[in-house]
């Protein structure tokens, strides 16, 4: 009797498996870890100083960055990786305001990825030059809060600034709840020191650096990021455990 037991439950553990749906190959192995969000572009330069242009500092970094996050293990996408308006390219929003098809175009691409993290970059002006270093903006949540934490810290750190984390009450790319997000205003385009090192290709690279180091951080707290294949894997572990105990 035990031994036809033992048999009904490995037939029905291969009927399991059977009945497991497969994957569509359009759907990659992994979600997205982060996505990229490069701020501007196209005919929409962002803020600037003589001939210099946000769009371009913002690429100019977001491409280190991707290179620095994805040395470190993790699945990154950028929503523009050359000179485009994402307005043009946008899917979601019929609006007369090329502005607010672009903000559309990237909160609804950010929602068809599924990241498990966001980061908008960004470069800051001021009217008063002597504003500097990078400010973090973030979600009215936990972890958005703990994200742009680490970040500022470890910007400040960098820049030898002081700067407090801001509530983005109103800012567009932040009002969702898809992922935790921040908008990360990398410097004053309009302060000497800061623009010598947002478009100095070495800074940009400790600047990239210094957000990779704090990404890892926050992982390493919130334990946030988890690959698919790994919750996969550990679920299939506890099935066959279950299984196996009652054989």
């Amino acid at each position: 009797m035990r031994n036809l037991q033992a048999i009904f439950r490995i037939a029905a553990f291969i009927l399991i498996l059977i009945c497991i749906p497969t994957r569509s190959e359009a759907l990659p192995l992994t979600p997205f870890h982060i996505l990229i969000d490069v701020g501007h572009g196209g005919v929409d330069s962002g803020t600037s100083y003589g001939g210099l242009y946000e769009k371009d500092i913002n690429l100019q970094i977001a491409k280190q960055l991707y290179q620095q996050l994805t040395t470190a293990g993790y699945t990154v996408a950028l929503n523009r990786n050359k000179d485009i308006a994402l307005s043009d390219e946008n899917r979601w929003l019929d609006n007369r305001s090329r502005h607010i098809r672009d903000l559309a175009q990237r909160k609804n691409l950010a929602k068809e990825i599924g990241p498990q993290m966001l980061l908008s970059l960004h470069v800051n002006w001021a009217s008063n030059a002597r504003r500097r270093g990078a400010i973090l903006l973030y979600q009215d949540t936990e972890q958005s809060y703990m994200l742009a934490e680490l970040l500022q810290n470890s910007l400040n750190k960098l820049t030898g600034t002081n700067n407090q984390p801001v509530k983005g009450k109103t800012y567009y790319m932040l009002r969702h709840n898809y992922c935790p997000s921040v908008i990360v205003e990398m410097g004053f385009i309009s302060n000497a020191q800061d623009r010598e090192m947002l478009t100095n290709p070495k800074a940009q690279e400790k600047i990239a650096q210094a957000i990779t180091e704090a990404v890892s951080e926050y992982v390493k707290r919130s334990g946030n990021l988890k690959t698919e294949a790994s919750v996969q894997e550990s679920w299939w572990r506890k099935l066959m455990s279950s299984l196996l105990d009652k054989l």
